[in-house]
């Protein structure tokens, strides 16, 4: 996957990020898997140079419908992160990441797909990170639909002058090919 987004308007970024995200899932057992990711970020806005992922855990299908899928991963996560603010400070960390995910097909025009993430630092629990993504997709043609998405976040230790909080709600169309 990979996500940009960037707007500027008079020399002022307002909305400058990115995220580059791979993953791997090898499923041994019909409700058991073993994934591995790689991710790469930035959020000039929150004052993120880079934050680099590493990760690797097992993930359980808790759903064997094909119209709701649910599943849950705990993972051993490195992170790498290097912030813009004046000094430039760099973490190097062990998190955990663990997630709950699921999905719901109500029928072949409508789906809600939704994932929570908790993140806390091993070394100091105090330190974490929630965020969920949820979207709902309604087919308008065959190969296009309309898309409506909510993510949060939350970092208990955010970089100086940045809010815990952080909310986005984004719509779109979306063209398949298929």
């Amino acid at each position: 996957m990979n996500n940009i987004s960037f707007d500027r308007a008079d020399g002022a970024d307002f909305v400058n990020k990115g995220v580059q995200h791979l993953r791997y899932n090898y499923r041994f057992h019909k409700r058991l898997s073993w994934e591995v990711f790689l991710q790469n970020q930035y959020n000039a806005i929150s004052k993120i140079d880079y934050r680099r992922l590493a990760g690797t855990g097992p993930r359980y299908k808790l759903s064997m419908s094909e119209k709701y899928k649910a599943y849950m991963g705990s993972l051993l996560m490195y992170e790498n992160e290097k912030t813009t603010e004046t000094p430039s400070i760099t973490h190097q960390d062990w998190r955990n990441s663990t997630y709950l995910s699921f999905s719901f097909y109500f029928n072949e025009n409508i789906s809600l797909v939704s994932t929570s993430y908790y993140q806390p630092k091993l070394q100091e629990f105090s330190d974490y990170r929630i965020s969920h993504q949820s979207a709902l997709a309604f087919k308008i043609l065959k190969n296009l639909s309309f898309k409506t998405a909510f993510n949060f976040t939350y970092d208990a230790n955010p970089v100086v002058g940045i809010p815990q909080k952080e909310y986005e709600l984004t719509n779109g169309l979306v063209c398949s090919f298929n």
